[in-house]
């Protein structure tokens, strides 16, 4: 099994991507070990020191490291976990597991959404979030209120030195042209 890894605009973030799907559907965020309940990948890769945090795309994997460990060090272990879990056929996450950890990678569907928060979504779903996966993270929207969009960063997103810039100068212009009530853009 070759896995192979891609620096991420963020570097304490680290982007693997085992040549095979890592997702069925969705994505999974784990941003501490007491979250990883449910996935067997993030808690062998929490077991390693210095992982701080674990994000599951489609198709790659995102480990956040803590900022006194470096990757020269890390990424061999990281690679061994990632190619031991997918050797094995292990599942990548247990349906019916610890559900009270791991952020889910999409909105809440539950309750109407406005015309308004529709679009907002629809655009953030069509233009950001392909973008961002690319760098091993994601954007996923969080709320509407009073002209102000508030999103959840996960994976290499959050904590990212650029992701301010990112909501400002990026999704929130774009929101504004497309959706004139839009008057800000807010990390939670």
């Amino acid at each position: 099994m070759f896995i192979q890894t891609e620096e991420t605009p963020n570097p304490l973030t680290l982007k693997f991507l085992p040549g095979r799907p890592v997702m069925e559907s969705g994505t999974a965020n784990f941003p501490s070990v007491a979250s990883a309940g449910r996935s067997p990948l993030a808690l062998s890769l929490f077991d390693l020191e210095g992982v701080t945090g674990v994000y599951l795309g489609a198709d790659f994997i995102t480990v956040t490291k803590g900022g006194d460990r470096d990757w020269y060090t890390m990424k061999p272990s990281v690679l061994g976990v990632i190619m031991e879990h997918f050797t094995a056929n292990k599942p990548v996450i247990v349906e019916g597991g610890d559900t009270a950890g791991g952020e889910a990678g999409a909105a809440d569907g539950a309750g109407e959404d406005s015309e308004l928060v529709i679009q907002i979504k629809e655009l953030i779903d069509t233009r950001v979030r392909p973008a961002v996966a690319q760098d091993g993270g994601d954007i996923v929207f969080q709320s509407f209120e009073e002209g102000v969009v508030y999103l959840h960063m996960q994976g290499s997103c959050s904590g990212c030195p650029s992701s301010t810039a990112t909501l400002k100068m990026g999704i929130e212009n774009m929101l504004k042209h497309y959706i004139p009530e839009v008057v800000e853009v807010r990390a939670v």
